[in-house]
């Protein structure tokens, strides 16, 4: 368990250290580096408002009323478990699987609910997200480096999600709006949903919230029409079995590790938590907010899981083992107009977000395709938001922006805009499975890139235990998605693209190495520290009584 005194006052000392380095004309604001000088305007973001803590007796052990002030970032950080690259990767698991992967879902959202955890604990204690630390920690070349990668990741996952929108607009038009006209308009909707802060942030989480109990309502009705066998639905969540399962199924169980655990959340989680008034001179209230985020974290992920079982489990009973022939049958007797998506063989079905909608139609009505298709569209739409928080809480950490608000969300949407416009323009929203692949695959190599530094910056605990456990952790996680990532280019069959893969796996592997040799110096192995140059958080200093300013 991590000890937020030994923390607090290890990253103080730390903070100070680095910052007295850079000026030595005054000594920074606690925790607070990043915060504004006297010639520079405040940075206009998700926090122009703090919510207050009620000041409750804290020898109670639990307040409903604290909980309740801490609730909110939990939430937008368990959007990015219900985006459409999830829900994506959900029903291709029923369709492909059956009930037989549901015990890697369970898995994956365990191992999420630590990473975050330990996300908000950096943002707690330290009163700084993790890109503002690691602009603090990097030098400047690594430092752009890591922040382009990072940029990539929300780039991948910025198109799934805006697609999605695309796709469930025209689910919902009847095909009338096309795939590019979609894309612009959840664009400009988006920028209309994010200055929705400008009226309170409260109000703004509970938008999240609505849309959070819309899925919940959509792929609940699909789960109710449907009617899955629940034993099988219990066997599949407990069991970790997969009998008869062949590579197909072990690239889809590598699959839902890799659209679970994102790199970008982890940089948003450890921002959204700022937004809460903690004192942090304040050892018990320190603590206290991280018991209460921890649980509002576990609340909010275990409903993104039964959301994600939803789905996995309405595929699995209605369309497991379902070839091409029996789906356009019935699409054909139901006089379908999407009959033609399904070629008349007896190829084992594929399915995506667009096909699922239309399989779902055929066999249980147009009222399970459009129930299904504004449950996609409210996943795309809060998880493009919650996007573009996360492209701005990494930009302005990285790059120590002071840029006004509007032109930051200016930037990070224009970012994705292009790439996703250009997808849309000339791709066609039948054929769209092959581009999730690659982006799920380009998410996956970024996620060495936020696991190492928060494992980094997380490693000063009172126990060798804890640490050598995370780094289990997480070299575990990024084993499995690089596996993901060594199937899809081996499928591509090209020379070319071989030569190709490899140089940049060179490169690649190089960055990371540089990342966990720094990470092991922070862990206090300073014999590597060859010449000396490193400034890395103290971990040697964990046997220091912390002491606490008043």
């Amino acid at each position: 368990m991590f000890h937020e005194d030994i923390l607090y006052i290890s990253i103080r000392k730390y903070i100070k250290t680095e910052c007295l380095i850079k000026s030595s004309s005054q000594e920074p604001e606690l925790y607070s580096p990043a915060s504004p000088g006297p010639q520079q305007e405040p940075i206009s973001t998700y926090f122009e408002e703090k919510v207050p803590i009620p000041e409750d007796d804290m020898t109670k052990l639990f307040s409903f009323r604290k909980l309740w002030a801490f609730t909110g970032p939990g939430f937008l950080m368990s959007i990015a478990y219900l985006d459409p690259g999830n829900i994506e990767s959900d029903l291709q698991s029923g369709a492909r699987a059956g009930f037989k992967l549901l015990w890697v879902l369970l898995g994956a959202t365990i191992i999420g609910l630590l990473l975050q955890r330990l996300a908000a604990r950096l943002g707690v204690v330290t009163g700084m997200h993790l890109a503002e630390v690691c602009n603090r920690h990097y030098p400047t070349v690594p430092r752009i480096i890591l922040w382009l990668m990072v940029e990539l990741a929300i780039i991948g996952s910025d198109m799934q999600e805006v697609i999605g929108c695309a796709i469930a607009l025209n689910l919902l038009s009847v095909g009338r709006i096309p795939l590019w006209a979609g894309v612009l308009i959840t664009i400009i909707d988006t920028f209309v949903f994010l200055f929705l802060d400008k009226y309170g942030l409260r109000k703004l989480e509970a938008f999240f919230g609505f849309l959070i109990t819309i899925m919940a309502l959509s792929f609940g009705y699909e789960y109710v029409r449907v009617a899955p066998d629940q034993a099988e639905v219990l066997k599949g969540m407990f069991l970790p079995y997969c009998s008869g399962c062949g590579p197909t199924q072990l690239e889809q169980a590598v699959g839902i590790v890799g659209a679970v655990i994102m790199p970008h959340n982890i940089y948003l989680h450890s921002a959204l938590v700022k937004s809460r008034d903690i004192n942090r001179a304040n050892k018990k209230e320190v603590k206290e907010a991280n018991k209460y985020y921890f649980i509002e974290s576990s609340i909010a992920l275990f409903i993104s899981f039964l959301i994600n079982v939803f789905v996995v489990a309405v595929f699995a009973e209605a369309f497991y083992g379902k070839t091409n022939m029996e789906v356009s049958l019935q699409c054909n007797e139901t006089g379908s107009a999407h009959s033609k998506l399904f070629p008349a063989n007896n190829e084992t079905l594929e399915v995506d977000i667009y096909k699922g909608g239309v399989v779902l139609g055929c066999f249980f009505g147009p009222a399970a395709l459009y129930i299904w298709a504004i449950g996609i569209l409210a996943a795309g739409q809060s998880s493009t938001m919650t996007g573009t928080y996360s492209g701005q809480f990494v930009m302005e950490g990285f790059l120590n922006l002071r840029w006004s608000r509007f032109a930051r969300v200016l930037l990070t949407r224009s970012i994705a805009i292009f790439p996703t416009l250009l997808v849309a323009v000339f791709q066609d929203v039948q054929h769209l499975t092959g581009m999730n692949d690659f982006l799920n695959v380009l998410q996956s190599m970024q996620l060495p890139f936020a696991l190492i530094p928060i494992l980094t910056f997380t490693t000063l605990a009172d126990s060798g235990v804890c640490t050598i456990g995370g780094g289990l952790l997480i070299l575990v996680v990024c084993a499995i998605n690089m596996y993901f990532v060594v199937v899809y280019v081996t499928a591509l069959n090209s020379t070319v693209l071989y030569v190709f893969s490899a140089l940049l796996s060179i490169a690649y592997l190089s960055f990371v190495c540089y990342l966990v040799w720094r990470c092991l110096i922070a862990l206090g192995v300073s014999r590597l520290d060859f010449r000396g140059s490193v400034q890395y958080p103290p971990a040697v200093l964990m046997d220091e009584q912390p002491e606490f300013d008043s």
